[in-house]
């Protein structure tokens, strides 16, 4: 492995990097500009990961250092709910957070339920167009369905996205709507949302007796 271009740049770059594409793509991808991407494009090809055709370039799967690197990153972050948040956009697809993971963002972190280390599925919308890219970057990093931090997507023809705190979400009133129908599982929610947002869930607090 060339330890000299390893930086957060070239992973990015190599997570993010699809069969056929282009650096400008890539660029977009993961949020550095173009100058600097083709820069570490160019020490990439020199390691044997990128071939350039044109304005094209091609990822040679079969590199060692390639695929030196994505056995680091499956021994490393497989296992981290984390990493599978934090990946998903290089992916470059349209996807928002839904049911569970929509209240664990509009509660920002407070609430979180049935989910644990060795089970913990990660709900999103993705559009139906993009399900094949989105397989292909769940394969080649090695993110297992089902089994331990997995993703539970619902794929749709195409979705509307609120952003709260940087994250992709369905809409406070959509999150609502989900808590209310499943009220037993997320009441303390909902009381979390009404304090926080104002909103009226039609939740009351219970309150707390004192005879002193």
């Amino acid at each position: 492995m060339d330890m000299e271009i390893l930086n957060p740049h070239v992973m990015k770059i190599i997570i993010a990097a699809r069969k056929e594409d282009s650096i400008r793509g890539i660029s977009q991808r993961i949020g550095l500009s173009y100058g600097w991407t083709y820069k570490w494009a160019l020490e990439l090809e020199k390691a044997g990961v990128l071939k350039r055709k044109g304005k094209k370039v091609f990822l040679e799967e079969k590199s060692r250092f390639y695929r030196e690197i994505l056995d680091f990153l499956r021994a490393a972050f497989n296992g981290s709910a984390g990493f599978h948040y934090a990946v998903l956009g290089l992916f470059g697809i349209k996807y928002c957070f839904t049911g569970t993971d929509a209240v664990f963002v509009w509660t920002e972190g407070g609430y979180n339920i049935a989910r644990y280390r060795d089970y913990y599925p990660i709900f999103i919308k993705v559009r139906k167009a993009e399900r094949e890219i989105f397989k292909f970057y769940v394969r080649k990093l090695g993110l297992k369905p089902g089994k331990g931090t997995f993703y539970k997507p619902v794929f749709l023809e195409d979705f509307p996205v609120s952003w709260h705190k940087g994250m992709p979400v369905d809409s406070l009133e959509e999150t609502i709507r989900f808590m209310k129908k499943y009220i037993y599982n997320f009441e303390p929610a909902l009381e979390m949302i009404q304090e926080m947002y104002g909103k009226r869930t039609g939740v009351k607090y219970k309150e707390v007796v004192s005879n002193v």
